[in-house]
């Protein structure tokens, strides 16, 4: 009989939760709306187990300080945090030197948003391309939608003019470390 009454009380226990559940769900509810209410984009995610991301990567690195300066300015950020596959040629803070004197400070004026996007889109490839899948003379189509050629010399890897000088696997795809800002053709 106590088994009975334990199964009875149980059951009326798991009905009034669901029918709370169901009418909270019906009146509209703010509080439970507001708790299943996220406010940003993936670049929010708290997440310090996981495999980084390759904005994480970049983010991480003291090297990538402009670019992830950069692509804040382009609003790039949760877009690179989303599953991918990316392949994203990071220039190094040294790369984005190497660009003529006030080249950068330009680009990140909220006028130039549009360029800068592209210029940085032409570093992102959607796919994972290992450093062994990358092969002289081959094409890659860049996000910004114009292509980027792979050339290998001296045992060095290339896009156009940019040198891989490192490569990290990331969660959402490949991050190769360059040491030229590759710039897109002129449309």
């Amino acid at each position: 009989m106590k088994t009975i009454t334990l199964f009875i009380t149980f059951t009326i226990f798991l009905c009034t939760g669901c029918s709370k559940e169901d009418s909270s769900k019906k009146t509209g509810d703010k509080k439970s709306e507001n708790t299943s209410q996220t406010t940003g984009g993936q670049s929010n995610v708290k997440d310090d187990v996981s495999e980084k991301d390759v904005v994480k990567i970049a983010a991480g690195s003291p090297e990538h300080t402009t670019l992830v300066t950069a692509l804040k300015a382009a609003e790039l950020i949760d877009v690179l945090s989303n599953a991918g596959p990316f392949t994203v040629f990071a220039p190094t803070n040294a790369a984005f030197g190497k660009l003529p004197a006030g080249t950068l400070d330009d680009l990140l004026k909220p006028e130039n948003k549009q360029k800068l996007t592209d210029i940085l889109q032409h570093h992102v490839a959607v796919a994972v391309y290992s450093t062994d899948m990358l092969q002289n003379g081959q094409i890659i189509n860049m996000v910004d939608g114009s292509n980027a050629t792979i050339t290998k010399k001296d045992g060095a890897i290339f896009i156009d003019k940019g040198k891989i000088a490192a490569s990290v696997k990331a969660s959402n795809g490949m991050v190769h470390i360059i040491d030229e800002v590759v710039l897109p053709p002129s449309k």
